[in-house]
């Protein structure tokens, strides 16, 4: 199971909120660059970016604290927010990123995405983030009468890489990550699920880790690791050991 530390950017610094609301921002890094460097010297192989500007105006903002880190990492980088059309998804992809996230468009376009996996195999994660079990969108400021698991269902034969699940009530208010909701979506896809939103400590990556046969394939953490909740050593021996080595008989 790999563990995505996550960078969320407004304003051009690294920064976490609490239930998705931008009135809500601690600023943990004013330099996300140099969080990212961190981040990969603990050993964690990927990053989950979210354009937290983006979100709201539907367009990248927070571009150029990016390219920054793309260009002061070797891990890949998912990233997401204010990603809408073909044009931004090749241009991200073009940049370095290796996955982009696709959120409000998967519930309005949902050709798009199909459109976007066939253009660009393995590199297109649907975000799917939930209120009370309903999807939000734009940057969580509106809430639909789409349940989750439907709007996940309509992705199966897609293509897509992954889907990213969260809990928004949970977001930020290190209450403990929705492991129920989220082992059930998983259960009733084959796409791979990652969890993300409410991990607070081991025993969450603990408990998503005994669900892994579900098909929860990862999990996004943010506030635990900025605020040393989780240590990073102790959650990477968990969730992703190193392999035992030796020689044969």
């Amino acid at each position: 199971m790999i563990i995505y530390p996550a960078i969320d950017l407004k304003d051009g610094a690294c920064v976490r909120l609490l239930r998705g609301e931008m009135s809500q921002a601690t600023v943990f890094n004013t330099e996300p660059a140099d969080q990212a460097r961190l981040f990969e010297s603990q050993g964690f192989e990927w990053l989950h970016l979210v354009d937290l500007n983006g979100a709201f105006e539907g367009k990248p903002v927070n571009g150029q604290a990016v390219e920054n880190i793309l260009g002061a990492v070797t891990i890949p980088v998912q990233l997401g927010g204010g990603i809408r059309d073909l044009k931004t998804i090749a241009m991200w992809l073009e940049k370095g990123v290796s996955r982009v996230i696709l959120g409000t468009v998967a519930l309005r376009e949902p050709e798009l995405v199909r459109e976007a996996c066939r253009e660009f195999p393995g590199k297109v994660a649907v975000g799917i983030d939930a209120r009370e079990g309903y999807v939000a969108v734009a940057g969580w400021a509106e809430t639909s009468t789409i349940k989750a698991l439907d709007l996940a269902l309509k992705f199966e034969d897609s293509g897509v890489a992954a889907i990213i699940y969260t809990d928004i009530n949970r977001d930020g208010a290190m209450g403990g990550v929705n492991v129920e909701a989220t082992s059930d979506l998983a259960f009733h896809l084959t796409t791979p699920v990652i969890a993300s939103g409410g991990v607070s400590s081991i025993d969450d990556l603990i408990a998503l880790k005994k669900e892994e046969d579900t098909g929860i394939q990862g999990v996004i953490c943010g506030r635990a690791l900025y605020d040393g909740r989780i240590d990073p050593k102790t959650a990477l021996d968990l969730l992703s050991p190193a392999p035992v080595t030796g020689k044969a008989g």
